[in-house]
């Protein structure tokens, strides 16, 4: 994916060297001359970078860096003026993460683009969460190995079945399933009339979930009408 990058300035003559050079760079870059407009571009376009002109006249950008770092992990470069170490200190302090002075120099711009956005991108990947890790109640399910793992970090394999049904539950949690609706949900499998199965894949599915059958939590039998997988799921951190 092309790396996006925001230019905030009112200036032309910042605004408009800066695009032409990271576009030239391979960079798709936008632009914005007011907060408001800045705002806007954050919420819809994936940006990871954004170069803001520490001298923005329709508000204080030290205020901006702050609230942008307090919502977001993008990454802030303030463009400010040589020599006003304390703007510089300042804007760190308010969370950018690098300040350059005016007139930038090309090269150097550029290695700390690239840099910043790769940290950026990098710290992106490891704060999102796992396709392949469904988590409920104290469980964590990984669906490329067929692993449970407990909150102690223990292990057990699923066999197909197992695995087959609990993802079946999880798809349904909240929901009373009868013995039909899950065989007809559970993929490659032939049942008989009266088949039995689902009650002995209930039974071994609740020993590995450490489900006391005489008063279980997870999967709750509904006599009458079948079972009721009680807990929520979502993707693990």
């Amino acid at each position: 994916m092309t790396p996006c990058v925001l230019v905030v300035s009112a200036d032309l003559q910042l605004r408009e060297p800066l695009q032409a050079f990271l576009a030239g760079e391979g960079y798709e870059v936008h632009c914005a001359d007011s907060a408001g407009q800045a705002d806007a571009c954050l919420t819809r376009l994936p940006v990871g970078l954004v170069l803001l002109d520490a001298h923005l006249h329709s508000s204080n950008a030290l205020t901006l860096t702050r609230q942008w770092r307090e919502r977001s992990e993008v990454g802030i470069i303030l463009v400010g003026v040589q020599g006003d170490d304390a703007e510089r200190l300042a804007g760190l302090e308010c969370g950018a993460d690098d300040y350059l002075t005016q007139p930038l120099a090309s090269p150097e711009l550029l290695t700390r683009a690239r840099n910043l956005l790769r940290r950026v991108q990098h710290a992106q990947l490891l704060t999102q969460p796992a396709a392949h890790l469904k988590r409920f109640a104290d469980w964590t399910l990984d669906t490329d190995r067929r692993r449970l793992k407990a909150c102690d970090g223990r292990e057990t394999l699923l066999s197909h079945g197992e695995f087959q049904l609990l993802s079946v539950f999880m798809r349904n949690s909240g929901l009373t399933l009868s013995r039909d609706q899950l065989m007809d949900q559970l993929r490659n499998r032939e049942w008989l009339p009266n088949d039995r199965s689902i009650d002995v894949l209930v039974g071994r599915l609740r020993r590995k979930l450490h489900d006391d059958p005489a008063e279980p939590e997870l999967i709750i039998t509904i006599h009458g009408a079948g079972y009721l997988f009680t807990a929520g799921t979502s993707l693990a951190a």
